[in-house]
C-alpha cells in the first residue's frame, strides 16, 4: 500500500479529548475516528490489525475443538427475560421496537440465544461436549465510555460458549480455553496476568480475568509475590488482623459534639480507626441497606451488591437515612430499620465505638453480636495495596490494568432458565453445564497499544502490526530515488512482506515522524545519499543501530527479521 493512496491522515496535534496514549495515538496515527460518544469507526490501518488479532483468535479457538458459527445481534427481549438478565443489565442494554411493536434489543452477549440453540440440537449426552464461538458487534449503553476503544458502547468481542454433560467437562473445557488465551495474548505480543474476578451481570460461581497491566487501565488488581495470589480487587480476599484481646465492656454513650466522620471520632476520642465500627448507608432495591464495617477498612460494593443477592445499589439520599430512622455521621445498626450486612472484621474486635443515632453522641464499647445482631455477616471490606495475602499471609501490591478477558463457570444457571437439558447414560434428565468465554478485540489491540509505546509513538507488536514494513523514499520528487524506491517496493510485496510505501512528497521530518507514530516493526530508507552506495538503510522500531544493506538483497534481509509466512 503507498501512503498516498491509504484513507486516513495523521494528526499533528495531541486531540483534546483523548484521556490516555492508546486512544491519542490510535486518533493521531489515523487508526479510527470517532462518530459519536463510545463509538468509533476502524480506518483501514486499525482493521487490518483487528482482522489479524480475529486471525490469532480464530487459529487458537479451532485448535481447541470450538466451532465458529454467527449469531443475530438482534434479539426478542423475552429471552432476556427469560434468563432475568433485562432487569439486571437495565439501562446498559439497547432496546428498540420493530414495527409490529415487539420489544427487541441489541445484545452485549449472546447466553440466552445459544442456549436455546443448543436445547434444540442437543438431544442426548452424545451431543456433548461442545464448545462454539463466534467473533461478533456487541452494544451497551456504558454511562461513561473512556479511553478510546478501552470502554466503548458499540465493540467486537470474540464471545465463545462450552457446554457440558458434567462439573467434570466444564472443568476441562474451562482449562482448554485458559490454556488458548494464554496462546493467544501471548501471539498478540500482549503480557497479561490471569486473576480471580467477579462474575457480575453474567453470572456463574467462578470467573477469571486476563489483565494486562498498564497505567491508564481501568481495572486494579492485587498480587502476592510470595505465592502468586492474584485477584481483581472486587474479589479479593485478604488476612484481616485481629485486634488485641480484651473484656467486653459495658455499652455507654458518649458525647462527640460535631463529629461525623471515622477520622473525626478516632481523633477526638484519641482511639485507632480500627476501634471504630463505620456505617454506610445505601439503598437497594427500594430497601435502606445498613453496611457495618470496622474503621479502618473501607466497603467493596461489588462484594455487598453480591452479598444482597445482586441488587442495584446507591448511596441513601439524607431524607431516606432519616425516614430509616438513623442520623447522618452517627448511625446505629441498633434498631436500624434496614437490612444489616456486617464485614467479617467486626469479630475481630471488641469494645468498638460506633453510632447512637443521636446526633453529636456515640456508643462505646459495642460488641457484635452482643449489643446488634446482622441479616449477613460475611466479607465486604474492600482490599488495598500493603495488606496481608489470606493464602501465605504475604503482602499483597496493587497494580492498574485493562481487562482484555473474562472466563466464567456459568453452571446450569441458563440451561436451567432455558431447560436446556439432556438424557444421560441412564435415559435421565440433567441440565447442560455452561461456561463463557469473552475478548474484547478491540480493547486487546487498545492494550497492546498502552503497553508498547513511547514518546515518539506506538510500537506495535509484529504479529498484529497493519504492516511489517515502513519504505520511506526520501527525496522522492527524483527520478533515480523514485525509481529505487518503487523496485524496492515490488521487490518487498514479491517476497510475499506486508510494506506501507511511503511515496509522498513530504519533508524528511514528516516522513519520519509518521514512521515512528504508526509504529511498524521495521524502517527502510531509500535516500540518494543511499543510492550512491547502492544500499538501502534498516532499523527496527524498536531500537538499536541502522543497517545498511546492498540493494538487492534489501527484500531477503526484511524477511529474516520478519516472521513471514
Amino acid at each position: 500500500m503507498r501512503v498516498s493512496n491509504l484513507f486516513g491522515k495523521t494528526l499533528r496535534d495531541e486531540p483534546a479529548e483523548a484521556e490516555i496514549a492508546s486512544h491519542r495515538l490510535m486518533l493521531r496515527a489515523g487508526l479510527i475516528s470517532q462518530v459519536a460518544s463510545g463509538v468509533y469507526s476502524y480506518l483501514p490501518l486499525a482493521w487490518r490489525s483487528l482482522r489479524k488479532i480475529e486471525q490469532i483468535i480464530r487459529e487458537e479457538m479451532d485448535a481447541a475443538g470450538a466451532q465458529e458459527l454467527r449469531l443475530p445481534v438482534l434479539q426478542p427481549l423475552e429471552i432476556w427475560e427469560t434468563s432475568g438478565r433485562s432487569e439486571v443489565l437495565g439501562r446498559d442494554m439497547f432496546r428498540v421496537q420493530d414495527r409490529r411493536e415487539r420489544p427487541m434489543v441489541m445484545a452485549p452477549t449472546h447466553e440466552e440465544v445459544l442456549t436455546s440453540h443448543v436445547k434444540a440440537n442437543v438431544n442426548s449426552y452424545r451431543d456433548l461436549p461442545l464448545i462454539l464461538y463466534q467473533i461478533q458487534t456487541k452494544f451497551r449503553d456504558e454511562p461513561r465510555p473512556r479511553g478510546g476503544l478501552i470502554r466503548v458502547r458499540e465493540f467486537d468481542m470474540k464471545d465463545a460458549y462450552s457446554f457440558d454433560a458434567d462439573d467434570e467437562g466444564l472443568d476441562q473445557s474451562y482449562q482448554a480455553m485458559m490454556r488458548a488465551y494464554g496462546r493467544i495474548y501471548e501471539r498478540c505480543g500482549l503480557s497479561t496476568i490471569m486473576v480471580e474476578a467477579d462474575s457480575g451481570a453474567i453470572g456463574g460461581k467462578h470467573s477469571h480475568e486476563f489483565i494486562a497491566p498498564a497505567s491508564a487501565g481501568e481495572d486494579t488488581i492485587v498480587l502476592c509475590d510470595s505465592c502468586g495470589y492474584a485477584a481483581n480487587v472486587e474479589r479479593a480476599a485478604f488476612a484481616k488482623t485481629a485486634t488485641p484481646p480484651e473484656e467486653p465492656l459495658p455499652l455507654e454513650e458518649v458525647a462527640t459534639p460535631g463529629v461525623k466522620t471515622i477520622e473525626r471520632l478516632a481523633s477526638y476520642l484519641d482511639i485507632p480507626a480500627w476501634k471504630t465500627i463505620k456505617a454506610v448507608l445505601y439503598v437497594a432495591d427500594g430497601k435502606m441497606v445498613f453496611a457495618a464495617v470496622r474503621g479502618d477498612l473501607e466497603v467493596n460494593e461489588v462484594k455487598l451488591k453480591n452479598a444482597l443477592g445482586g441488587a442495584q445499589l446507591r448511596f441513601a439520599a439524607p431524607q431516606e437515612v432519616a425516614a430509616a430512622g438513623l442520623t447522618v455521621g452517627s448511625a446505629s445498626p441498633i434498631g436500624a430499620d434496614a437490612a444489616i450486612i456486617a464485614d467479617d472484621s467486626l469479630r475481630l474486635g471488641s469494645n468498638f465505638v460506633m453510632g447512637s443515632n443521636k446526633d453529636g453522641f456515640h456508643l462505646r464499647n459495642a460488641n457484635f453480636p452482643r449489643d446488634f445482631d446482622a441479616d449477613v455477616v460475611t466479607d465486604i471490606a474492600l482490599v488495598q495495596d500493603g495488606y496481608g495475602c489470606r493464602v501465605c499471609g504475604g503482602v499483597l501490591s496493587a497494580r492498574r490494568g485493562i481487562e482484555v478477558g473474562h472466563i466464567f463457570k456459568l453452571g446450569t444457571r441458563y440451561s436451567e432458565a432455558f431447560d436446556c437439558t439432556f438424557p444421560d447414560h441412564a435415559d435421565a434428565l440433567r441440565p447442560v453445564v455452561m461456561g463463557c468465554y469473552g475478548i474484547g478485540v478491540g480493547r486487546l489491540l487498545a492494550a497492546a497499544v498502552e503497553q508498547t509505546n513511547d514518546e515518539a509513538g506506538m510500537v506495535l507488536p509484529e504479529s498484529i502490526a497493519p504492516y511489517k514494513v515502513w519504505l520511506t523514499a526520501l527525496n522522492v520528487e527524483r527520478e533515480d530515488v523514485a525509481g529505487a524506491a518503487d523496485a524496492l517496493y515490488g521487490d518487498l510485496v514479491d517476497a510475499g512482506v506486508e510494506v506501507l510505501y511511503d511515496d509522498r512528497e513530504e519533508s524528511v521530518g514528516v516522513k519520519f515522524n509518521d514512521a515512528d507514530l504508526l509504529g511498524l516493526p521495521i524502517r527502510l530508507v531509500v535516500s540518494p545519499r543511499n543510492i550512491k552506495r547502492d544500499v538501502v538503510e534498516a532499523r527496527r522500531r524498536t531500537g538499536g543501530e541502522a543497517t545498511l544493506v546492498p540493494s538487492g538483497e534489501a527484500a531477503e534481509y526484511v524477511r529474516s527479521l520478519l516472521s513471514v509466512r
